[in-house]
């Protein structure tokens, strides 16, 4: 029976143990089904071709073992087997590929295989999700059939466009708009259809990137307190609607505000996803009235992690993968000197109030092993009270330093700003690049750049014409950045001219190189000072630099 059968015959505590069981874990029962399913996939993993080619030969017959002979890995590592589609040398037999980004300019993608066995637990961890983000209690739900669902996602190959199919096989959702007529639309004709079947049906469920939902979110309410256009398809709506949306209207005049989502649709349950969610999820309550669930997923990874009823923090999914976590430090170290080999701790290792760097080996006939996705948690500690989880709590932090990687949509890196710094040809001496946000919280990427002598002699360079120029090439080498600008109106980019030798001062005074990507908010005052003080800088040093 699937999940839609259950809820008929109202097994609600056993579709709650069954889907959201993972929550009643301690810690040892948790590293139980971890250790068990992770010498499954050994077993699996180092018999294939791809295990044999990274192993070189070795023969772990242990967690511990597989650990010690397998570096930690990367997807350079898998790129000539997966960017071929090599099956023949998978661990298990792919029935989808999905395809994500890798790195702009140089390399524009990368995709990874789903066996069946990875589908059904994906399957079951999005249920899952869906049940939770309706909760407000241990064991409370509200889903049923036929609820109404905004389609905010990205289609096939995308591991997004999974969900419908996947939610499908357990219960009949109707998507808004319709998922075959979606993936032939535009992202903007996608969200249009979907208010105006929203607008018609109602929604009960939303799922999309945190910054795209509040993209999604704001042109609702602009679309709803339009003129007479909007007037008009009120016609059109089903005598429920029509009157909420009446009433909406009225009480909206009569508090002088906006029209907001919230005042036309009664959520049940909201799933946001990607980078960045912190900085959106106030606005989006604002938005619908309703806390936004925050869950951890990739395209390597599958779905790993939700947050409980309490929206306070992430619980990793025990069947999904294998979780290793490299302290700060460690990672810190590994940037600084790339042939160091950072040390891994397991999940019952943990310290309360500690960031680590996530390294996954994807469970029930993965490719990836031992593999570094970039992303970083902070461990948040375990409830302990009779109702909360037992098992640790995480919350995002952000990409590695390595990567800049601004509201889920575009992943910087280093190779990529240098390459756009040699197309443009602009006489850029030295630069740093840092992830940071504006006063509404908003991220944004800021260089700060250092040209040489004939730059600023000869081509009269501002920083509104560096902008403009890095921006065109940024966009030319990254298709995803120029989305970031298209389709949330926003330009990512601010630039800040550093005094001519700045950076050799630095050096000079301290003894140190800066790394080019996310120094420290210390390192990056630090460098700071060394302008005149008669240099204007544009905003407070000691609140405004929020960087890795």
């Amino acid at each position: 029976m699937n999940f839609e059968k259950k809820l008929q015959m109202k097994q609600y505590d056993r579709l709650w143990q069954e889907y959201c069981g993972f929550l009643d874990l301690d810690v040892p029962g948790y590293m139980q089904i971890q250790n068990r399913l992770m010498m499954e996939q050994i077993t699996l993993w180092s018999r294939s071709g791809l295990g044999q080619k990274l192993l070189r030969g070795a023969k772990p017959k242990s967690i511990e073992d597989f650990r010690a002979m397998l570096p930690l890995t990367t997807y350079s590592d898998y790129a000539d087997v997966l960017l071929q589609k090599q099956a023949s040398m998978l661990p298990g037999e792919p029935l989808i590929w999905i395809q994500t980004t890798w790195e702009g300019g140089k390399h524009p993608f990368k995709i990874a295989p789903y066996t069946k066995s990875m589908l059904d637990v994906y399957k079951n961890n999005v249920v899952s999700c869906f049940m939770l983000s309706t909760s407000t209690g241990k064991g409370k739900f509200d889903i049923k059939p036929d609820d109404k669902m905004l389609y905010g996602l990205a289609p096939l190959p995308y591991a997004t466009g999974l969900l419908p199919l996947l939610l499908n096989d357990e219960i009949k959702l109707e998507f808004l708009p319709p998922v075959a007529e979606a993936e032939k639309m535009s992202f903007s004709e996608r969200n249009k259809m979907g208010f105006e079947l929203g607008l018609k049906k109602g929604i009960d469920l939303f799922f999309g990137v945190s910054s795209v939902a509040n993209y999604i979110s704001g042109s609702l309410a602009k679309s709803g307190s339009g003129g007479g256009g909007s007037f008009k398809k009120i016609f059109e709506l089903s005598p429920k609607m029509a009157f909420r949306f009446l009433v909406a209207k009225y009480r909206c005049s009569k508090e002088g505000r906006s029209l907001r989502p919230s005042d036309l649709f009664k959520l049940k349950g909201f799933v946001c996803a990607g980078t960045d969610s912190h900085c959106y999820k106030d606005s989006l309550e604002e938005f619908w009235g309703v806390r936004p669930m925050e869950i951890a997923a990739g395209t390597e990874s599958t779905c790993i992690g939700t947050e409980g009823w309490t929206r306070n923090g992430l619980y990793f999914f025990p069947d999904a993968c294998f979780y290793e976590f490299i302290p700060e430090d460690e990672m810190l170290k590994n940037i600084a000197d790339p042939g160091y080999e950072p040390k891994t701790f397991l999940m019952h290792e943990l310290v309360t109030n500690q960031n680590y760097e996530l390294v996954i080996t994807v469970l029930k006939g993965g490719a990836f092993a031992r593999y570094r996705i970039g992303d970083v948690y902070r461990c948040l500690g375990h409830e302990g009270d009779k109702d909360s989880p037992r098992i640790p709590r995480f919350a995002f932090v952000d990409r590695v330093p390595s990567i800049i990687d601004i509201a889920g949509f575009t992943r910087i890196t280093e190779n990529s700003i240098a390459d756009v710094i040699k197309l443009s040809g602009l006489g850029i001496h030295d630069w740093i690049a840092c992830k940071e946000f504006n006063g509404d919280n908003k991220p944004y990427l800021h260089m700060y750049v250092e040209m040489t002598p004939e730059a600023l002699e000869f081509s009269a360079v501002s920083k509104r014409v560096l902008a403009e120029h890095l921006s065109i090439y940024f966009t030319y080498f990254d298709s995803d950045y120029n989305d970031l600008k298209r389709l949330l109106g926003m330009d990512p980019l601010k630039i800040t001219i550093l005094k001519t030798g700045t950076f050799n001062a630095y050096r000079r005074e301290t003894g140190k190189i800066l790394r080019h990507m996310n120094p420290s908010r210390h390192e990056l005052v630090e460098l700071l000072r060394f302008q005149n003080n008669d240099y204007e800088l544009e905003y407070d040093l000691e609140s405004a630099v929020k960087t890795n």
